[in-house]
């Protein structure tokens, strides 16, 4: 390709992906900054089961207007299915249905909640009391038992609710609470029993289920805790902790001690709830004013994807940011890494461990892992062979490393399990092959030199306005690959090779 072909293709990218960036942000109005917040949440609830032939029905809860959230848009897709949403005993409910069907099934339920702070009447209990929960035997006795003791160290409801949360969760609870949870008891059935001990002393409780809304979730996991009706009014409790209330971030997705979803004639079932901070309030702002009122560019836009793959873009779409930033460290300044995209990969891992922690546990696996591949030199291993056995080995010290650091009440090390395992095995082969060909000192300047440029890659990839920028337009990275082959073609000397040829410098200019 002649200088002339790569500056018309270089001007071409750049010209395209500025005419759809200014577009985007001029005529539709997408916001250049990243929103402070936002009160529209995105959630999704993907359901997956195989079917043998034979009829499915499948009914799953869903939530409703509350005091806090609004359920502004509901979609159900799914393909040949029959669909009824009703409402049952105060819950609403959706029913799928299919007469024959076969092979793996995906069904899905997507909403747009918008927080809404309302003043809704709240729902009074019917009755002079709770229906008391059929218990028998030594459970009916351990049941009052533990409400009997609840109610004597304590003056009011409040006091029994706390009292009966804290029996519940102690580490060595009593012999009544012991049969009652059974072992490893969860804590949706800490929930359910503490409605049936409080209906056994008259007080009116439910069991709620709900998400917590966040930025971006996938496979969001579902929340439990306890509502008591006590002086005209249902009062929230952290059934782990036994504070009241829970946090406002928290939607109710449905009530009662039934599960999510109840299925017959499926095998394999299994439910994802995902959520993400919509960027719908820009598009529905533009689509408002009447610019378009379907653009064509957000029918195929990243916006159109399910929400657990915008998710994984919104970490994929930060790559070529890191990849340009390590592209100038190495063509353009001169350092060395090992590996082409090792820093960058390791950034991304950085991004769930956080920097301090990352560095550590890299240096730490790197270090051990080289001195064992070291060792190995003298087995005189074939390639393939050796890169297996360094792979086992890497799988092993992350493995140790996890358990010993949750022994020790590290949680972060937990976190070592998202390094990539191939990246390091490779890594350490590369080292080791430096180590042997050049020495220890330049092998441990290329290992300084990867961590800084991991480090740079992450300080640059957790900025929330580049996040924003390349998820919002990621036409963008057009122009980031224009400048990538005007590096590519830079043939003049990197920074830190000037030292070398200053002599050089200075004698032409004597001359």
């Amino acid at each position: 390709m002649t200088r002339r072909h790569l500056i018309f293709l270089t001007l071409t990218l750049t010209l395209i992906g500025s005419i759809v960036f200014l577009y985007k942000a001029l005529v539709l109005n997408f916001s250049l900054v990243p929103k402070v917040r936002s009160d529209i949440w995105e959630v999704e609830a993907h359901l997956t089961f195989v079917s043998d032939n034979k009829p499915i029905k499948i009914s799953m809860n869903l939530p409703r207007n509350s005091r806090r959230f609004a359920i502004v848009n509901e979609n159900f897709i799914s393909r040949g299915y029959g669909v009824n949403v009703v409402t049952e005993d105060g819950k609403r409910k959706v029913h799928w249905s299919i007469r024959k069907v076969r092979g793996t099934q995906n069904l899905y339920y997507r909403a747009s909640v918008r927080r809404m702070d309302r003043d809704i009447p709240q729902k009074v209990p019917q009755g002079s009391g709770p229906e008391k929960p059929d218990l028998k035997g030594a459970y009916r006795e351990a049941s009052e038992s533990l409400v009997s003791e609840a109610r004597a160290k304590s003056a009011d409801i409040d006091g029994i609710v706390i009292e009966l949360l804290y029996r519940l969760n102690n580490p060595r609870p009593g012999d009544n609470a012991a049969l009652l949870l059974g072992k490893k008891a969860s804590v949706q059935k800490k929930v359910d029993l503490s409605v049936q001990l409080l209906a056994l002393a008259g007080i009116h409780a439910r069991s709620v289920h709900g998400i917590q809304l966040e930025d971006q979730k996938r496979n969001s996991t579902i929340i439990h805790w306890l509502e008591i009706y006590d002086q005209k009014q249902w009062v929230s409790y952290d059934p782990v902790s036994g504070k009241r209330a829970v946090p406002e971030n928290y939607l109710v997705w449905w009530r009662g001690m039934e599960s999510l979803v109840q299925s017959q004639g499926t095998k394999s079932l299994a439910t994802t709830l995902s959520v993400s901070r919509s960027e719908e309030p820009a598009i529905q702002a533009a689509l408002e004013t009447g610019e378009m009122k379907k653009p064509f560019l957000l029918d195929f836009s990243l916006f159109s994807l399910p929400i657990d793959t915008q998710s994984v873009y919104h970490v994929i779409l930060l790559l070529p940011v890191g990849v340009l930033l390590l592209v100038i460290l190495r063509n353009v300044i001169g350092i060395r890494t090992f590996g082409t995209f090792m820093p960058v990969l390791i950034a991304l891992s950085f991004r769930e461990t956080q920097l301090v922690w990352g560095l550590f546990l890299f240096t730490t696996l790197i270090s051990l892992g080289l001195g064992i591949r070291l060792s190995l030199a003298h087995l005189k291993l074939l390639v393939v062979p050796r890169l297996a056995a360094i792979l086992i080995i890497v799988i092993f010290l992350m493995a140790i490393f996890s358990i010993l650091t949750h022994k020790l009440g590290l949680e972060r090390g937990l976190s070592v399990a998202l390094f990539p395992m191939v990246i390091l095995t490779m890594t350490i082969e590369r080292m080791s092959i430096v180590w042997e060909e050049l020495g220890a000192l330049v092998t441990l300047q290329q290992g300084a030199w990867s961590l800084i440029a991991a480090a740079l890659a992450y300080l640059l990839m957790t900025l929330s306005y580049i996040e924003h920028l390349v998820f919002v337009f990621p036409e963008l990275l057009l122009i980031l690959l224009a400048g990538m082959l005007i590096l590519g073609r830079y043939s003049g000397f990197r920074l830190l090779e000037l030292p070398r040829f200053k002599a050089l410098v200075k004698l032409g200019s004597d001359d």
